[in-house]
């Protein structure tokens, strides 16, 4: 998956450009991604990153007017309109389709920036001035971060592989973790199969600087669930808006594809975009034996909508042929939280790529994912 990996040194190491590199290494699994290093030894900073070729997030490092502020982010931002259109107003350069607005809107608010944030992301700010560094994550913890901290450093990383690969010290298994993936098939809290590895925790931001670090919470949940509950149509007013309002931001960042399938979500999707001819092609997964509901309904849901409509299905002979290789593949870039079951699910989205670059489909019928 694309991400983020890094070292904030207290003590900077001579070899931080080579361990930065082997943990990027670690991530390229598809010869599309984009990627690079940047290091400043001179304030412990070395940070690796890797994105999807012209998502959102392809367009790392970005930095303010004065070059001074740094950000590294993976994953998307799902911002208002106005917000971006304001900071243009002020004065602030930056490419309106892609994440290179984010360090000016930092800017901007201070660190009520984080609070504010929409969508699955982690992310480092690195403030060159004030030789300080800010990681931060959204505030469900979505897209993983990684960590190891000890007395000289604090390395970090969107996949576990990167610190076992630079740090093989840590290169240790936790028998507590198995047995709760073996009984609930999560490993719980923010502990991992790696016992001196640990999650980041969700709505978070902490901060690095003369050698301590400051861990905060930005987002109070309390909040959020104490707000006064609304009535059955009140609260089908505001998801209807709500709905709409948002659903624009979804499409941002290159050709985006629909894995239709027969639940409300996509259908509710394909519902409000008025997509222009041409766009917004569709496709199914199915199997070779027989069509399941999903392939039953989308296409008469892409030809109400005016879209196109493929069913993809794969080989199985070719699948079981490569099925070894394909578990270890999904067993790997997943630090073991896949394996058997997501086997199909690495074939289907080769063959939904070369329909478009970007998925957005339903999740179980609660959730929409791009």
């Amino acid at each position: 998956m694309p991400g983020i990996t890094g070292i904030i040194a207290k003590h900077p190491p001579g070899n931080g450009q080579e361990l930065v590199s082997a943990m990027l290494d670690c991530m390229l699994h598809e010869n599309f991604y984009t990627h690079g290093t940047y290091t400043r030894p001179d304030k412990g900073f070395y940070i690796g990153y890797c994105a999807i070729e012209n998502s959102f997030a392809d367009c790392m490092p970005v930095c303010n007017e004065t070059k001074d502020l740094v950000l590294f982010l993976t994953g998307e931002c799902y911002q208002d309109k106005y917000l971006i259109d304001n900071l243009a107003q002020r004065g602030h350069d930056f490419d309106r389709h892609n994440a290179s607005y984010l360090i000016h809107l930092y800017e901007e608010q201070g660190d009520n920036f984080f609070k504010n944030l929409n969508g699955w992301f982690n992310g480092i700010i690195l403030d060159l001035r004030n030789a300080r560094a800010i990681l931060f994550n959204d505030r469900f913890g979505i897209r993983r971060v990684y960590f190891h901290e000890n007395n000289d450093y604090f390395a970090f990383s969107s996949e576990a592989k990167s610190l076992l690969k630079a740090f093989p010290e840590l290169r240790e298994i936790s028998s507590r973790s198995v047995g709760e993936f073996l009984t609930y098939d999560c490993v719980l809290e923010n502990r991992t199969y790696f016992p001196r590895i640990n999650l980041l925790p969700a709505g978070l931001c902490w901060t690095f600087q003369d050698g301590r670090i400051r861990k905060e919470t930005y987002l109070d949940m309390t909040a959020l669930e104490q707000q006064d509950p609304l009535n059955k149509n009140q609260f089908v007013e505001e998801l209807e808006g709500t709905f709409k309002r948002v659903l624009p931001r979804y499409f941002a960042g290159g050709p985006v594809g629909i894995g239709l399938t027969g639940g409300l979500d996509t259908r509710m999707i394909m519902a409000c975009r008025d997509a222009k001819p041409g766009e917004l092609p569709c496709y199914t997964f199915g199997g070779s034996y027989r069509d399941i509901f999903d392939v039953r309904i989308a296409p008469r849901v892409a030809a109400a909508c005016g879209r196109s409509h493929t069913t993809l299905r794969l080989d199985d002979d070719a699948l079981l042929k490569d099925y070894p290789a394909l578990v270890e593949k999904a067993t790997y870039i997943s630090d073991g939280l896949e394996g058997t079951d997501k086997v199909d699910v690495i074939k289907f989205n080769g063959m939904a790529r070369g329909i478009a670059p970007v998925r957005m489909t339903g999740k179980y019928g609660s959730q929409v994912l791009k």
